[in-house]
């Protein structure tokens, strides 16, 4: 039985248990009409229902993780795996083909050496989805009986619904945190196993990136020096992008929010916010294939012979005009905020409108500006599609943005994506790329609360 099918069963256990619990808090009340039950119905129904779905959930997550490891066990234990290569891509080929016939997914295995695994497929994945099915039913069972056996009419069902409630919701709020623990954990081990055959300052203050993740012996330090990566990351994302979305994002907010009619406003704001929801490797398209060619035959004209089809230029551009949404929809937000009073008091000074933005209402809308900024900010360096397609590979330390470039991100798809062993330091450096990556991020986050904190004690 597949794990979806015990979680759509646990359910449709739950559900009767909530069923159960209600009817019996209706029976509360036609037995004896005049007694006065502690809790409504509903709490009584959704007491019953959690004990009896929560349980089986839990389960049925933790059968999902240790199951396939089960079947595999039993498959490996019968006579026929022996014949079966000892590790490698051909074994797990084997293995899938063997899988795919028993639950129906294949009609016939490629491998003929693969045939004779297919019963002990069927027979292991029969049993332990019994198992499963029984265990759930069990579960539910033992929940359900426990917690409708303590209905009472005096039973505080409310209070014991509301804390299990908020636990869900606690838990639920820890995920995040929880997940961003795993990632700087895995981050950190990673990183610090990078660091024990790289030298940290070859790697943070190096200017020559040219790892090979074929090669063999005493990694060289020297090829892994990471700063025209972060160079190019910075130039693209944050100067070349930025230079393009703020003036454009924060000029289509003014004009939407203190220029245009409403009329207007309901067409140019959703189609703005169209861009957002471009996929990005629509950008890519349009970047090599439009912008590039455009942004060399313009730096040809202009005398720059050497100007590349593959530029920082191109790709910045494209992602301004992405991340222009970013921008534009938290400086709306943040300007439309302003209190009416305070443009009517500017305007009533004998300031003019164009004024009464500049003086009044960007410095109160600043923190939401600068949030805006800060999470577009943060959206352009962590971009990967428009760098891979219009900005090269080439880690290029240069000021010309005419020249090809690289990026963090980029840097990480190529060493991860390739046929690397995942102990070579070319494959760990990209772990390495995201600790800085995200540290950087982590900065500008910082750094962007304390700017918002300063102004906006400044306007209480």
């Amino acid at each position: 039985m597949s794990p979806g099918i015990l979680f759509f069963l646990a359910f449709g256990l739950g559900l009767v248990g909530w069923l159960a619990g209600r009817s019996r808090a209706w029976a509360f009340r036609k037995a004896a009409p005049g007694t006065r039950i502690n809790s409504l119905p509903d709490f009584h129904a959704w007491y019953v229902g959690l004990w009896v779905a929560v349980p089986t959930l839990v389960f049925a997550l933790l059968w999902d993780a240790i199951s396939p490891a089960l079947v595999l066990q039993h498959v490996l234990a019968d006579p026929a795996a022996a014949a079966l290569p000892a590790f490698g891509f051909e074994r797990e080929a084997m293995m899938g083909e063997a899988r795919a016939v028993a639950t129906g997914a294949a009609r016939a295995v490629f491998n003929s050496e693969a045939e004779g695994l297919v019963e002990p497929y069927r027979i292991a994945l029969a049993r332990y989805n019994t198992i499963g099915l029984v265990v759930t039913l069990l579960i539910a069972f033992a929940g359900g009986a426990f917690s409708f056996l303590r209905l009472r009419p005096d039973f505080s069902a409310r209070t014991r619904v509301e804390r299990a409630v908020m636990g869900l919701l606690l838990l639920a709020s820890l995920v995040a945190i929880l997940t961003t623990i795993g990632i700087v954990v895995s981050l950190v081990f990673e990183t610090v196993r990078f660091f024990g055959m790289v030298s940290p300052i070859d790697f943070l203050f190096g200017t020559h990136w040219a790892p090979d993740p074929m090669s063999t012996g005493t990694p060289d330090g020297k090829a892994f020096g990471a700063i025209p990566l972060f160079w190019g990351t910075i130039y693209i994302g944050a100067i070349i992008a930025m230079a393009v979305a703020i003036p454009l994002g924060l000029m289509s907010a003014i004009y939407l929010t203190q220029y245009a009619d409403n009329s207007v406003r309901r067409i140019v704001k959703p189609l703005l916010e169209i861009l957002a929801g471009v996929p990005t490797v629509v950008y890519g398209y349009f970047a090599a294939l439009t912008v590039a060619p455009a942004v060399r035959d313009a730096a040809q004209a202009i005398g720059i012979s050497n100007a590349s089809t593959e530029s920082a230029m191109a790709a910045g551009l494209v992602m301004g005009v992405m991340i222009i949404p970013f921008v534009s929809s938290m400086a709306d937000d943040s300007i439309a905020a302003v209190p009416q009073a305070m443009r009517d008091g500017s305007l009533a000074m004998g300031a003019t409108r164009s004024e009464t933005i500049r003086k009044v209402l960007i410095p109160a809308a600043l923190p939401g500006i600068v949030a805006g900024i800060m999470l577009a900010i943060s959206r352009a360096i962590g971009e990967t599609m428009i760098v891979v397609m219009a900005a090269g590979a080439a880690a290029n330390l240069t000021a010309n943005p005419f020249e090809s470039m690289t990026t963090v991100t980029f840097q990480i798809v190529a060493m991860l994506t390739g046929e690397g062993s995942f102990d070579h330091p070319a494959t760990l450096s990209a772990f390495a790329l995201g600790m800085v990556l995200f540290l950087v991020t982590l900065t500008l986050n910082f750094i962007a609360l304390r700017v918002v904190k300063r102004y906006r004690e400044a306007y209480e």
